[in-house]
């Protein structure tokens, strides 16, 4: 039978196949615990770094590995060694990078299931998620490689003055590159900006957040063992100390930084040095959904509940806030918090569950503020609570309840990302009301909307300022973008770039163009 394909617009898999290989991938990924994880520098571990334990929020108690941080030496010496491999990965025929990268992406997809359950483990994704995440990040490599091809490795030629003048546009690879992945998609997030420096002849140093540290170092293995050059690519592990000390190496020419607007903006300011460098930097978001008075309720209640509470609302493009006309806005409200109260929560390993954990206690703290907050200010619709171990059949871990407020639209709750399972709800009189209330932020990664009336569609489109918005969507209102079918990146406070992961103007980022003008 072939395999049954998860991706982040998988409503339901009721497929005994996929749960039965998921259930065999977490009999492996629990042989993997108790590891030690070095730095991997030049191919060579590296174990002299200061040591931290690898907890799964899941469960207080277990313990996932041991990680050796990133000393400073090590982060000169993996771009020295990066520096050193350039030359000869840039010389590489890029058909060959793109055949080396499809391995990759390929033993990625075979080992997804013990990948995707260890990423259960360390960060908190119910199955699918992670299995979507995993998928993902195949996929990403995957359609780099394709953009290679469509483009013939970027190498078109020109218009000519004379008949003696041949010129042709190249792009070329930068050098050393470095990757700063997000523990919240520890896979795809990682791989897909690894595999579009890779694949455009970079060479990569990399360091996962800290909880990822283990889904980061299970991908340099599937690099590793599809044939990737060992001076090509280094893991370096670690906290804000590593990723401060590549951001500053001279020796790094491109960076590509995914977390928080604070974070990024400074890299995306203090990165050049003498003369400017690249920098792509995906920064988070604070994204609306607007529901028309002509909505389907349906469809903008499923659709806001899975974009909200997916991944326990830690995701970029989590629905945080909706825009609801006063006429819908009574019965949305209502059946909201209902399909909030149905939410499974628990250990996201088990097949029931939607919605795990939050990442660490700084979540629950944020999540217990944002509730006090609601409770003082407004109404707490459904949820609010911070889940215990023990008495809620629950282990000992991050858990709190899937939450629906009712807060004035003005509120901070509105305006500051939370990264935790919280949707605030406010009424507006009109459509025009909802879109000035929507694009009244510094970010614009992401944006949803419901209506029946094609005019409305329309205005929406044209007037929203997001990167990524989607319309009468039951599978995410704000979440699912995938490789090849939806570009993924953001406006204003939420990307630096204007240019989207898994489109099409992606992988021409980790490059540069030659003018080759030859007479004769």
């Amino acid at each position: 039978m072939a395999k049954f394909r998860v991706t982040y617009a998988t409503l339901s898999a009721d497929n005994e196949e996929l749960h039965a290989a998921y259930e065999e991938g977490v009999r492996t990924a629990r042989s993997w615990l108790g590891t030690t994880i070095p730095a991997v520098v030049d191919g060579q571990p590296r174990g002299d770094g200061p040591a931290f334990t690898l907890k799964s929020p899941n469960d207080a108690e277990l313990e996932l590995a041991t990680v050796h941080a990133a000393t400073e030496g090590d982060v000169d010496d993996a771009v020295a060694a990066a520096k050193a491999a350039f030359p000869g990965w840039a010389g590489t025929p890029w058909r060959e990078r793109v055949a080396l990268l499809r391995r990759a992406a390929d033993l990625i997809s075979e080992r997804s299931n013990e990948l995707a359950a260890l990423m259960s483990m360390e960060v908190g994704k119910n199955r699918l998620e992670a299995l979507g995440d995993v998928e993902e990040s195949a996929d990403l490599i995957r359609y780099y490689c394709q953009q290679m091809d469509d483009h013939d490795g970027f190498d078109h030629a020109m218009g000519q003055l004379s008949e003696n003048e041949h010129t042709r546009s190249v792009l070329k690879p930068y050098g050393v590159w470095a990757v700063i992945s997000p523990f919240n998609f520890p896979m795809a997030l990682a791989a897909g900006p690894a595999g579009g420096a890779l694949v455009a002849g970079n060479t990569v140093v990399f360091k996962p957040s800290p909880q990822g540290s283990f889904t980061g170092y299970k991908l340099y293995e599937c690099l590793r063992d599809a044939g990737l050059p060992a001076g090509v690519f280094h893991y370096l592990p670690g906290g804000d100390e590593v990723g401060a000390a590549i951001v500053r190496h001279p020796g790094v020419d491109g960076i590509t930084f995914t977390g928080s607007y604070q974070v990024g903006m400074e890299i995306y300011k203090r990165f050049a040095g003498e003369y400017p460098k690249p920098v792509v930097c995906e920064m988070g978001g604070k994204n609306p959904a607007i529901v028309s008075a002509k909505a389907d309720l349906d469809l903008a209640v499923d659709g806001v509940m899975r974009s909200a509470f997916g991944y326990s609302g830690q995701k970029c493009s989590a629905c945080s806030r909706v825009y609801v006309e006063r006429p819908a806005l009574e019965e949305f409200t209502a059946r909201l918090g209902e399909k909030a109260r149905q939410v499974v929560v628990g250990d996201p390993v088990q097949r029931p569950v939607y919605m795990g954990p939050v990442i660490d206690q700084d979540a629950v703290d944020r999540f217990r503020e944002a509730v006090d907050e609601a409770r003082r200010d407004g109404s707490v619709v459904a949820g609010g609570e911070v889940l215990k171990g023990g008495g809620d059949g629950l282990p000992e871990g991050n858990y709190v309840a899937p939450t629906v407020v009712t807060v004035p639209p003005d509120h901070r709750l509105f305006k500051q990302e939370l990264f935790v399972p919280f949707v605030a709800v406010a009424g507006v009189d009109s459509l025009e009301e909802a879109l000035q209330r929507a694009n009244d932020t510094e970010y614009g990664l992401t944006a949803g909307f419901y209506s029946s009336d094609d005019a409305e569609v329309r205005r929406f489109l044209d007037e929203i300022q997001a990167g990524v918005v989607y319309v009468n969507r039951r599978a995410g209102a704000t979440t699912g973008a995938w490789p090849g079918v939806q570009p993924f990146g953001g406006w204003k406070g939420s990307g630096s770039s204007g240019k989207a992961g898994g489109g099409l103007y992606y992988v021409q980022q980790f490059m540069r163009e030659q003018s080759q003008t030859v007479i004769g």
